[in-house]
């Protein structure tokens, strides 16, 4: 089956897929929300410059049909004269055209962001394919666009009949009109069509955005396969990560033996636990713990301690203590000052004993520790 195999897409994607696909230019587009946008933005404009507009148009129309002789015989002239109006025509219109446009530019940001990329324009022949192309079309996705289509027309064509037939006087009034008028008068019934078809665009574009972000969704999805695959490439691949993590310890652990013949005392529970210790006075401000272990690993701290002649002490509590609540190289806790003081003090007997002879030291009987130190200690 195609989901025990991992082909099937069937899982969400992944920061760095969606990161992916929006530097190609993959991201959920509404052409309904710019055309909503830009008929907004023509039916205002008009509602809003028409009186404006129409003037310069009236002048313009004006201005163009005043022509004297010399200007009809005169090539260069009639030239001039259409650049001219070229010119004021592009002005009159400019405010207009300045505000589709940044309606245009609003409609994309407000579902994306900000978005540049030039992978769309790239030429990609498998567009022009015509197997591609019909395959397209007779798709799923292809289907659901030309449903959308027949809906968006049938929904927009019905709004402008209506309007054409509710204002239908209004529009044959307007030859009787003088020209001022009439021009103010056109502007002005464009405006408020532009105004009721975006009425009537706003339903298309509630449905389709969120159709049009599930699409896009569906299409970024990830097989099992290919997430497995972007986390080996992103974190490693799990079994060299786990062979670095083993090389890792091992160093550690031959840093932490190579430091035990330089400790003071090894205290240990006696077999389970083995925790080594060294203070150099006016180096340290308290203790450190250079070496600890349990099982197999205290056995060999013991073992290594015996070898270069370091002390062993046998405290299980002081040896618990210390191995639950003490990290390698950190100082020891506040709480086990006391307990530590009296086996360095033990330590340090029993190295004068060892250099200049006399009695030997007794091993210190250790007070009880503090509640909560001891992790096998029974409650209280």
């Amino acid at each position: 089956m195609a989901e025990d195999t991992g082909l099937e897409r069937t899982e969400p994607a992944s920061v760095r897929r969606r990161e992916q696909a929006r530097e190609e230019g993959q991201v959920a587009r509404s052409r309904e929300l710019s055309t909503l946008a830009l008929l907004l933005a023509a039916g205002g404009g008009l509602r809003f410059m028409g009186p404006a507009l129409a003037d310069a148009l009236s002048n313009l129309m004006r201005h163009g049909m005043q022509l004297d002789r010399t200007l009809a015989f005169d090539t260069d002239l009639m030239l001039l004269r259409l650049k001219d109006s070229s010119v004021d025509v592009l002005l009159a219109f400019a405010p207009l055209l300045a505000l589709l446009l940044l309606a245009g530019i609003a409609s994309a940001l407000l579902l994306n962001g900000w978005l540049f990329s030039f992978t769309p324009l790239l030429p990609d022949w498998g567009r022009i394919d015509p197997l591609k192309g019909l395959t397209r079309i007779l798709s799923w996705h292809g289907v659901i666009e030309m449903l959308k289509a027949i809906v968006k027309a049938v929904i927009v064509g019905g709004v402008a009949a209506w309007v054409l037939w509710h204002n239908s006087g209004a529009m044959l009034s307007i030859a009787a009109e003088p020209l001022g008028a009439a021009m103010a008068h056109v502007v002005q019934l464009l405006g408020s069509s532009f105004l009721v078809m975006a009425a009537s665009m706003a339903l298309i574009v509630a449905v389709d955005i969120p159709v049009q972000i599930w699409d896009n969704e569906k299409k970024l999805r990830m097989t099992r396969e290919e997430v497995r695959q972007e986390n080996k490439e992103t974190e490693g691949d799990p079994q060299v990560k786990a062979h670095i993590r083993s090389q890792q310890r091992e160093m550690a652990r031959r840093r932490m033996m190579a430091e035990i013949p330089k400790a003071d005392v090894v205290v240990t529970n006696p077999t389970h636990y083995a925790v080594a210790l060294r203070y150099q006075d006016g180096a340290m401000r308290a203790p450190r713990v250079v070496a600890k272990g349990a099982h197999l690993l205290a056995a060999h701290i013991r073992a290594l301690a015996e070898e270069h002649h370091v002390p062993i002490l046998e405290a299980p509590p002081l040896a618990r203590a210390l191995y639950r609540h003490a990290e390698l190289g950190d100082e020891i806790p506040a709480a086990l000052y006391a307990a530590v003081a009296e086996v360095l003090a033990y330590v340090y007997q029993l190295r004068r004993h060892r250099e200049d002879g006399g009695p030997k030291p007794q091993q210190p009987e250790l007070a009880p520790l503090a509640a909560g130190l001891d992790p096998e200690a029974p409650a209280a």
